[in-house]
């Protein structure tokens, strides 16, 4: 199992939201920028996690919703850039983790560089066992709900052609292009479905994993998709293999999973972005 830091914080524990709906000020180290989904309210919405870095809590903490779309800069918030912001528990969401965030106070106030620096920040919430994490949620929901897991063996990713959105998905796009904003200066644009969509296979260190199948939700997977529009679906797909499989997931790297689950299914859980660095 992996070694704590003496001071450093329990993985397995999840942090009680606080009484009360005043907002809070918070500092967060962005790890998560998972891909966008439709929302009736704002076209898309886009869920951000990360650790706190105030030091007043330790932890895990989900931003959501955030609408990039009324944002200056739908860049302006990259992983592992520190954020600072109010915001206030999410009463709807039993999730521990999960904080609705005001967007206005927003403010990004640094960045971490390398992998070493980033390192020193994760490497204390990483975990070796997923299996813990799904039964911690089956058995005592709403357990935590966000975790680092560093796999055993990763066995594939499986990439597939997207289907496109759902009824009630395209339903909810519609009903944002057919609405007029006060301040609109051009017709709102539908979210367009993502190309592909990809799952990976990987075993946990725990005695008793069967094997985990969990989709692949990261921002950067979409990103990456569009910078393959001119490519065939056979030689897209074997380009995403090479940097989301051989790449990241190759042997002199140290991979780490960054998961989550949803809020309605507890028990599912999604790969929302990786980390990297070189053994």
């Amino acid at each position: 199992m992996t070694q704590q830091s003496l001071f450093g914080p329990e993985p397995d524990a999840a942090m009680a939201k606080p009484a009360g709906d005043q907002p809070q000020r918070l500092k967060v180290l962005i790890l998560v920028k998972a891909a966008p989904n439709p929302s009736h309210t704002y076209g898309e919405t886009v869920c951000m996690a990360g650790l706190r870095a105030d030091f007043r809590a330790t932890g895990w903490l989900r931003l959501y919703p955030i609408n990039f779309r009324a944002l200056d800069d739908p860049n302006e918030f990259k992983k592992y850039d520190f954020v600072e912001f109010e915001a206030r528990p999410t009463r709807n969401d039993p999730r521990c983790e999960s904080w609705r965030p005001v967007l206005t106070t927003m403010n990004t106030i640094g960045h971490l560089k390398d992998w070493k620096k980033r390192a020193t920040w994760i490497e204390d919430y990483v975990q070796d066992s997923m299996c813990d994490v799904l039964n911690a949620v089956r058995n005592d929901p709403p357990a935590r709900s966000l975790a680092a897991i560093r796999p055993q063996e990763i066995d594939d990713i499986v990439v597939e052609n997207h289907p496109g959105w759902s009824q009630e998905e395209q339903a909810k796009i519609q009903s944002y292009v057919n609405q007029l904003g006060l301040f609109d200066s051009a017709p709102r644009r539908a979210l367009e479905a993502p190309r592909f969509k990809a799952w990976y296979r990987y075993r946990c260190d725990s005695r008793q994993c069967k094997g985990h199948r969990q989709g692949l939700l990261d921002w950067e997977f979409v990103l990456h998709q569009r910078r393959l529009s001119d490519w065939d679906d056979t030689d897209a797909k074997a380009e995403l293999r090479i940097r989301w499989l051989d790449k990241m997931c190759g042997d002199d790297k140290d991979t780490v999973f960054y998961i989550g689950n949803q809020a309605k299914r507890q028990h599912v859980f999604s790969v929302l972005g990786l980390f990297y660095p070189p053994r």
